[in-house]
């Protein structure tokens, strides 16, 4: 006498779970030449383009350690680039605690420290810090004071954008809490 099985399908093969077909599964090879492993890493062909490389993880280190995103361009062209993308974070977004130069706790970006390096601030120096060096710059190099000097007016600018840029970071950091 013949054993019935229980299944839960009732009979309606559509019902099976997910996976329990036998039907060959399509692999993507690793594309360095020579490899056969499963290439699940992918890699951009080129800036800027949706083409991909699909590589094994041992041949997507060997790649990403040599890849160079500005390969090609000259330092003012790469500068200009990095510009670019930063300005609408169409781009890459640097992480913040990659966003400092210098001593500093990684709070700072390049031009807070650049800010604060005008002003002749240590990297933990607070707004009221900045907004007192501000005003001693201000009241040494304002155009009404020196008059025609260039120079002063040149760093009297300079100041002002340092505050503002100090500025606008603090305000940014109270509003993100």
């Amino acid at each position: 006498m013949a054993r019935n099985v229980r299944r839960n399908d009732w009979g309606f093969p559509r019902w099976r779970g997910y996976g329990s077909n036998s039907a060959a599964q399509k692999v993507r090879l690793c594309d360095r030449h020579g490899c056969n492993q499963e290439g699940k890493c992918p890699a951009p062909k080129s800036p800027n383009n949706p083409d991909r490389w699909m590589f094994c993880e041992a041949h997507a280190a060997e790649y990403n350690r040599q890849w160079d995103y500005f390969e090609g361009l000259s330092k003012e062209e790469a500068k200009e680039r990095e510009r670019q993308e930063k300005s609408d974070f169409s781009g890459y977004r640097e992480a913040a605690h990659y966003g400092w130069v210098g001593s500093g706790d990684g709070s700072r970006s390049p031009d807070e420290m650049m800010a604060l390096e005008l002003f002749g601030l240590d990297p933990d120096a607070t707004l009221e810090d900045a907004k007192k060096a501000w005003r001693a710059l201000a009241k040494d190099n304002h155009p009404d004071v020196k008059g025609d000097d260039a120079e002063a007016a040149k760093l009297f600018q300079a100041g002002q954008a340092a505050f503002e840029v100090l500025k606008s970071a603090e305000e940014m950091r109270e509003w993100r809490g």
